[in-house]
């Protein structure tokens, strides 16, 4: 059985979706995505200096 996918029509769902959500959203929404993404981040990245020098502690 062959399977024949219409890479446009998949395109094109994508696309009106994400303009679809992107219009829906107000300015005080990207900027409150954005920091939250900023603050994960830093988190994160702190996060992983803490467990990297614990593992280093431990494993002396």
């Amino acid at each position: 059985m062959t399977h024949h996918h219409d890479h446009t029509t998949v395109a094109g769902t994508v696309t009106g979706t994400v303009f679809t959500v992107a219009a829906n959203i107000d300015s005080q929404d990207y900027i409150k995505t954005v920091v939250l993404a900023m603050v994960g981040a830093a988190v994160s990245f702190a996060v992983s200096l803490v467990l990297k020098w614990l593992w280093q502690k431990l494993s002396k």
